[in-house]
């Protein structure tokens, strides 16, 4: 049997297993950290499914290693001890004023019942306790909603629902779109969720009891009380991976986890990862773009999922947010620019540069035709017809600017159009999109889940080329993702494939390449995956597309030809962006 637990400590008073009970009449707990003093704070709540008493520095060793390399001011002002993956220090905002609250999940940690990531239900649980925070005796009314990844990802469908507390949206790194940036990218089946679901949710399932780890500073079982059989924990929980692969099109599953983005009224702060491709990127861009509120900002940065929602720079831009819209702070927010863009060079360096809009206004679209003759990239069509084919199951083909005379800015989202055949009924199209020094050299940057990925990604599956023309944008095709049109061998057919949103200042000497490949990239074949890490990293880190039964070898593994004629020129549009 749960039971709340109160005391204080390190200049907080801290509520542990406090009871929030849904309208179904199932009880979830939450761990409230609040200042000592009697008053009305704001809420920083979060919800979800990866037990709110699992300390950062047991269940995730290799990430907090690298975080406290890359942001060593997380170890100054805190005992740390109250660390919680992809979830602020409570230490270091309830001397601030604020009130804290995590809560477990539905079916997660020591919250009962069933477990069924990113749900509907989920989404109306969240909403309850919005509602249960922003009423408590300690708190004054407003409640902004924080995290990063999962945390971010239930911020934009609970904010759909309009919570009458919610008073602030700060989503950090968190898709926006389960089908296509969760799931299945263009069409493919990511090998996301089969990776994580079993190691970062199955692990601390609530059931899982005396099997799993206990809290650092409780010592109680983080995943719950009560230790229950396996087969019992299976029938309490959903089967998403299996979901994902089942549902090949979008349909009602994907919608319901989807959120109305237009019905968003509360201030929204949405932070993206340059480096995020696969799951940290896109859906902060499209999500800033279609939430309905007019209060909202973006703001994109580079480096690891979780080195900026830690260091001095995230905290500061998030206190300042959160410090004016629950507290009536001036903080300086009424002058934030509504887009703060860390322009990315080579060698990791970031120049922070205001904006008014995304995509920035004064972006020259730019086709960069592929050339095959000599493999290049340039501004005129091809002059001749031609074809080129390629091993899907080898480096593709790769077509290149010449060592650039000047520099070059592309920031903004990408897009590519081929003509392409395959030998069988389908083709996986996979593009990247490189930078190349003066010798030769690729260069890659450090990702949120992988330390070498490259300026950019796309993917598309040629069976899923259906294009919805009241969504689509030149620089932002949408495919519609609803029927499957095979290939015949040998046609070629057209596609439009979308490359997420990226940002790099090519300089004097440099090459920017774009790749045509059948599988996933790779910088060298090398993994380089740090101690403690729970997949292999070589170039797109866990969002791998290798399952055989949705890639059967006898479709995807074969050639594929690029086509060029007059009415056939592949290019890829590059948001080129002048100098201010």
């Amino acid at each position: 049997m749960t039971e709340t637990k109160s005391e204080t400590r390190d200049g907080m008073r801290i509520d542990w297993d406090a009871a929030i009970a849904m309208d179904d009449g199932v009880v979830l707990r939450a761990d409230v950290f609040r200042p000592l003093g009697d008053g009305h704070y704001p809420v920083i709540l979060s919800y979800g499914p990866y037990a709110k008493g699992l300390a950062f520095q047991e269940g995730y060793k290799g990430n907090w290693a690298r975080l406290t390399k890359a942001a060593p001011e997380v170890l100054a002002g805190s005992s740390n001890k109250y660390q919680n993956w992809e979830l602020v220090d409570p230490e270091k905002w309830v001397p601030d004023g604020y009130a804290c609250v995590r809560v477990d999940s539905r079916g997660a940690g020591r919250s009962p019942g069933f477990l069924d990531v990113w749900s509907a239900r989920e989404t109306r649980d969240l909403y309850d306790c919005i509602e249960w925070a922003g009423t408590q005796p300690w708190s004054n009314g407003k409640v902004g909603i924080y995290g990063i990844s999962y945390y971010a990802m239930n911020q934009w469908t609970v904010g759909a629902l309009k919570p009458p507390h919610l008073a602030a949206l700060c989503i950090w790194e968190g898709a926006s779109d389960y089908y296509r940036e969760v799931c299945r990218h263009g069409g493919i089946l990511c090998d996301f969720l089969n990776s994580w679901h079993p190691r970062q949710v199955g692990s601390v399932q609530h059931g899982v009891g005396a099997r799993g780890a206990k809290s650092a500073v409780t010592g109680e079982p983080v995943a719950g009380p009560d230790t229950l059989p396996e087969a019992t924990l299976a029938a309490q929980c959903a089967d998403s991976p299996g979901e994902g692969k089942r549902r090949r099109f979008v349909d009602d599953y994907y919608a319901a986890r989807t959120a109305v983005f237009e019905a968003i009224e509360a201030p929204l702060l949405s932070a993206a990862n340059w480096g995020g491709m696969g799951l940290h990127t896109r859906g902060n861009f499209e999500g800033f773009l279609r939430a309905g509120t007019k209060q909202k900002w973006l703001e994109v940065h580079g480096d690891t999922h979780f080195t900026h929602f830690y260091s001095r720079y995230g905290e500061t831009l998030q206190k300042r947010f959160f410090g004016h819209f629950l507290k009536g702070e001036d903080t300086g927010w009424s002058k934030q620019p509504r887009v703060a863009l860390n322009v990315r060079h080579p060698g990791e360096t970031f120049v922070l540069r205001a904006e008014d809009e995304w995509p920035l206004e004064r972006t020259q679209w730019t086709k960069y035709f592929f050339q095959p003759d000599g493999m290049t990239l340039a501004p005129q069509a091809p002059a001749s017809a031609a074809t080129l084919d390629y091993d899907t199951a080898g480096d593709g083909l790769t077509f290149s600017t010449p060592p650039l005379r000047e520099s070059l800015e592309i920031t903004g989202p990408v897009a590519a159009k081929l003509f392409l055949s395959s030998a069988t009924a389908d083709a996986d199209v996979f593009l990247v999109l490189r930078l190349f020094d003066p010798d030769g050299k690729e260069v890659t940057f450090i990702g949120s889940n992988d330390p070498r990925v490259p300026v950019g990604l796309g993917w598309l599956r040629a069976s899923q080329r259906k294009l919805d023309p009241a969504r689509s944008l030149p620089y932002r095709p949408w495919h519609a993702h609803d029927e499957e049109w095979p290939l015949r061998p040998g046609e070629p057919v057209e596609l439009d494939v979308e490359i997420w949103p990226t940002s790099i200042v090519v300089p004097p000497g440099y090459r920017l390449a774009l790749t045509v490949r059948g599988k996933d990239y790779e910088v060298d074949g090398s993994d380089v995956a740090l101690p403690n890490a729970p997949y292999p990293m070589k170039g797109v880190g866990p969002f791998l597309h290798v399952d055989p039964d949705d890639r059967p070898a006898a479709i995807f593994a074969t050639r594929n030809t690029l086509h060029f004629a007059a009415d056939r020129q592949p290019y890829v549009l590059l948001p080129v962006i002048p100098p201010k």
